[in-house]
């Protein structure tokens, strides 16, 4: 079964940054007067409280701009979050951070022989970017060589299935028509 994105919806970091710190205050007040009391069953409660609020803070996480933080909790992918700023959630999730920006990949010179057999040096820039988090870090080992071998791949495979230059009246041609080649180089990557 394939993996797609899922946009989780998580708290403000802003507000968790005001509200944890309140609490955490009121616990450090609670345990002094449990300490002055000398109440052993209140001193415990509290010092558990400051561990659980200490735990609670490890749920801050920062997206930048351009970027999806994937969430799993113990191994169980639970959502993507690409809303950017401070964030807070469940400190036990895992946060892997995936960029989303626009990239491009230059293939090197390759030697392929075309429709008519044909030698001919062939190269292609690749534009590329993540559009499904998701995807890109459970359904691939490496997503940014995956992406580089498979645009290897179809245009060794495009340079195969056409012909270098237009003859009996072949329509598409590898040189006399690079809109239409282009496009189809696009939906086979």
């Amino acid at each position: 079964m394939k993996i797609q994105e899922r946009t989780r919806t998580v708290a403000s970091g802003y507000l968790a940054l005001v509200i944890l710190p309140l609490l955490t205050a009121g616990v450090v007040w609670m345990l002094v007067r449990a300490i002055q009391a000398e109440s052993v069953a209140l001193i415990i409660t509290n010092i558990l409280l400051l561990v659980i609020l200490l735990i609670l803070s490890l749920g801050f996480f920062m997206v930048h701009p351009n970027q999806a933080k994937v969430l799993q909790l113990f191994g169980t992918y639970v959502g993507s979050v690409r809303a950017t700023g401070l964030r807070w959630a469940n400190p036990f999730y895992s946060k892997q951070s995936v960029s989303l920006r626009v990239r491009n990949f230059e293939s090197g010179q390759m030697k392929v022989n075309d429709s008519a057999g044909n030698p001919i040096e062939i190269a292609a820039v690749v534009v590329w970017k993540v559009v499904d988090s998701a995807e890109a870090m459970f359904e691939v080992d490496d997503y940014e060589s995956f992406v580089q071998i498979q645009s290897e791949a179809a245009l060794r495979n495009m340079a195969m299935s056409y012909p270098y230059e237009s003859h009996n009246g072949e329509k598409i041609a590898l040189r006399s028509d690079p809109q239409a080649i282009a496009e189809k180089l696009r939906i086979e990557v």
